[in-house]
This record gives C-alpha cells, structure tokens and sequence, in this order.
C-alpha cells in the first residue's frame, strides 16, 4: 500500500471495456492550505444541490485555511470527517482517484474513521448514480452487494495490499471550511505487506484527474505543494498560490490519452519525458524509449503516493551506467546488494561520511520543463550501521518492481514547487525552493 516505496493501483493487463468517463469540473476561485504529516445520500435531492452551492459560495469567500503539517515515507493530510467531526489523517496520493478510510479495526488498521458516531454519514446503494456512473472511472468498477444493497468498491495496489468495503458520502472539513456530500470508501477489510506502517493513517485522499477524486469533487481546478527535504515539514495548497516570492514555474503540458489500454492509467498526472542528464552529460537514450508502445506501457507519472522515482529497464540500465561512472572516486558499488526488489545500485558507506556535493546532479527532461535531483536526493539510507551501513541510488527498475511505467515519486519532488493546473491541462516545476520556508511565507500572504 502507501507505505511501500510503489502502491500504484494496479492496472488490468486484458482490456477492460468501460464507458467513457468525462471529469466534471466546477470552476471556483478559492485557496485552502492543508497540512502534510509523514506519516444518507440526501433524500430530497434539490436539498443536497443547494447545500453543495452554499458550500461552494463558502469556500469561495472563506479566507484561506493554513495548518502545520510534516510528511515521512509518505504525505499526510489532517482533517476531519463526520459530524461532530473526527480528526483523520489521509495521505495525499496524486496516483489514485477513490478517497477512503479505514472503517473498522484489523490486523492492518488501527486508526479509524467510526462512521456509526456520524449523523452525516450515508452508505450508497447500488442504484445510486455515483456507484451505477462515476465509479467507472475507477481501476476496478464498483459491484453490487446485493444481500446489503450497497455499492461495493475494491483498490489494489502493486506491493500486494488491498482493500474493500462501501462507498459512502460524508462531510469532510478543512479548518472551519466543510464539504458535505463527499463520496469515498468506507473500507472494513484490507490486506497488507506493510502492516505497522499502513495502519498509521486513517486512510487515503485520491487526487488524480478522476471524477471521483478529492479535487475534482472540491470543484478545484489547480493545487500545488512543496515538500521540505530538510526539516519533514510541507504545504498543500488547494487553489491557485500566487507567491511572488516563487522562481518562475517552467510548464510541461498533461498527456491525455482516452484509449481504453491495459497498460494505460487515463486519469494519472501524465508527461512527456524527453530524456536523462548526469551532470554534464545528456544520456545516449533514443527518443523512442520514452515513447508509450500500442499498449500503453511506458507511460511517465508525476505521483505523491510513491517514495522513489522507477524507470523502464533499457533507460535505467544507461542511467546506472552513467551515474556509477561520474561517481567511482567517491562511492564504492555493492555488487550483490538489492534494496527493495528493484533498486540495485547500492554503495559500501560503512561509517564514512558522503560528502553529497560531489555527486552530479540528475536532471529530468520533460516537454517545456526539467525536475532536477541532487544532493541527498540521490541516495537512501538502508536501514544499518557500522560496516553494514548502505545507501541505494533513489533510481530504480521499474520492470523488477512489477510496473510497466516512468514514475516520478515523491523523494525527486522535494524541495520543488509542484503546481496541477487541471484546467489548463499543464504541471509547473519551480525546482530549489525552501519548501520549509514556503509555509511561512504562505501565511504572512494568504
């Protein structure tokens, strides 16, 4: 799940034939900043609308909402759902579209969202037209539990997890902002590879380009953050930021590709990966390798769920080549050592001291903009000490981890200013920024 270094929600390799989903988007003008920590459907239906409108007009005039967050292995946003409210923790994922929670105590969860205590809460039957229409959107379409009559959903993610039960609608809040009738996943049975970690926060916040997700049923079309690589701090924005204090955002445009393929995720963050620089040296790499095939494999995802950044085997194999080259008098390769199945470029560091200045930064190309890496950025340390002491390359080969795409994760975005500009279909990178200081300055502007 989350707490792997990949959860992407696993993609059907037969295709899948669904009808095709069109995001729905309310164009408003509000801001609201979230935290990050590292770690009844409405009888009368008119009602519901003029709720949502109100609501709506609220989070348009509502000054902005800041609270203090920190992020670990992945990004935490603190809010509350339910009524009275219950604080949660949801980790804010880029590469998922279906929000959910934890909803009953397991062996993997401890923390959860008690629904029975909420007047606000309703569980979706199979007729209603978010389970019969928009969840087609989703990896795996929701299904009818006929014995309940509720609308059943299902996620899955590449490390093995996995999770199930309703979905539902309930109020989530945001500061003194709420949000009523927000549809999620009430999620009473779940497996994991990595249970003490997963069963930290409370759940999910899906955020990709699905009609299901986070934003798009805030009625949002842009939000950006910045994670700090120094302190563990960051912020979230929903809404356009504005700083002037920011360097100016280079502009890579969004891929859309409505094709229904195996290997294609249609609502993901998609770019145009272009090619590799090693300090100097742009990498000898073909055009063509980053160039999707008639599948769908070799798709290139901006996503906040996953830790490290996972390259296809032929344009990693050039990466590692050329990274161990132009870092031969200051690390020494451990030949035999894999670090999570697919990062198989660690280094002997015993209790030496890195000296991380003189590693050659990693630039990412991408159509219009470059993410760079550098620094302590390119390189994890394994758990160990002494002589046993470790660190990988924070590059790996998507192929071993079991995933047929480009993904940038969220260790390659620190210290970045990441801005999802939905409506004009582009991401901005403004890279070396004090994210830490970010928080700080958002406050004395918004």
């Amino acid at each position: 799940m989350f707490s792997s270094s990949i959860h992407l929600q696993i993609t059907f390799c037969i295709l899948i034939t669904i009808p095709l989903a069109f995001s729905r988007i309310i164009h408003t003008n509000q801001t609201l900043i979230f935290p990050l920590t590292a770690q009844n459907i409405h009888k009368d239906h008119n009602a519901s609308s003029t709720i949502f409108l109100q609501q709506q007009r609220r989070l348009s005039s509502s000054p902005p909402i800041k609270i203090p967050f920190t992020h670990d292995v992945t990004l935490t946003v603190s809010l509350t759902a339910g009524s009275p409210p219950q604080t949660i923790k949801m980790v804010l994922d880029t590469g998922s579209e279906l929000s959910w929670l934890h909803c009953r105590i397991t062996s993997t969860s401890t923390s959860i969202f008690d629904h029975a205590k909420s007047s606000s809460y309703s569980a979706l039957p199979c007729s209603s037209p978010v389970c019969t229409t928009q969840t087609q959107d989703l990896t795996v379409p929701a299904t009818c539990d006929k014995k309940a009559n509720l609308c059943h959903v299902a996620v899955s993610y590449a490390d093995g997890s996995s999770l199930d039960g309703n979905l539902a609608q309930e109020t989530f809040g945001f500061g003194s902002t709420r949000r009523p009738a927000t549809a999620f996943g009430c999620m009473d049975s779940s497996s994991s590879t990595t249970p003490e970690e997963d069963a930290k926060p409370t759940g999910l916040m899906g955020m990709n380009r699905g009609r299901l997700s986070f934003i798009n049923q805030m009625g949002l079309t842009k939000f950006s953050y910045c994670i700090s690589g120094s302190d563990s701090t960051g912020v979230l924005v929903l809404g356009d930021a504005r700083l002037p204090s920011l360097p100016p955002l280079k502009y890579t445009p969004l891929v859309t590709k409505l094709d229904r393929l195996p290997y294609w995720d249609r609502f993901a963050y998609t770019v145009q990966f272009q090619g590799i620089r090693v300090g100097s040296v742009m990498l000898p790499i073909p055009a063509s390798a980053f160039v999707p095939d008639h599948f769908g494999a070799g798709q290139t995802i901006l996503d906040s769920g996953t830790q490290f950044t996972f390259l296809l085997a032929p344009v990693y194999n050039v990466l590692k080549t050329e990274f161990t080259k132009q870092t031969k008098s200051v690390l020494t390769v451990d030949p035999g050592f894999v670090f999570q199945t697919a990062m198989d470029l660690c280094f002997r560091v015993g209790s030496t001291k890195i000296d991380f200045s003189k590693l050659p930064t990693v630039g990412l190309m991408f159509a219009g903009a470059e993410l760079t890496v550098s620094g302590q950025k390119l390189l994890y340390r394994v758990p160990g000490r002494g002589a046993d002491q470790k660190y990988c390359f924070t590059f790996g080969n998507s192929e071993l981890a079991g995933v047929e795409m480009f993904i940038v994760g969220n260790l390659h975005q620190q210290n970045v200013w990441m801005e999802y500009d939905i409506a004009q279909a582009k991401v901005g990178f403004a890279n070396d920024v004090k994210c830490n200081q970010a928080s700080q300055l958002l406050g004395s502007i918004l």
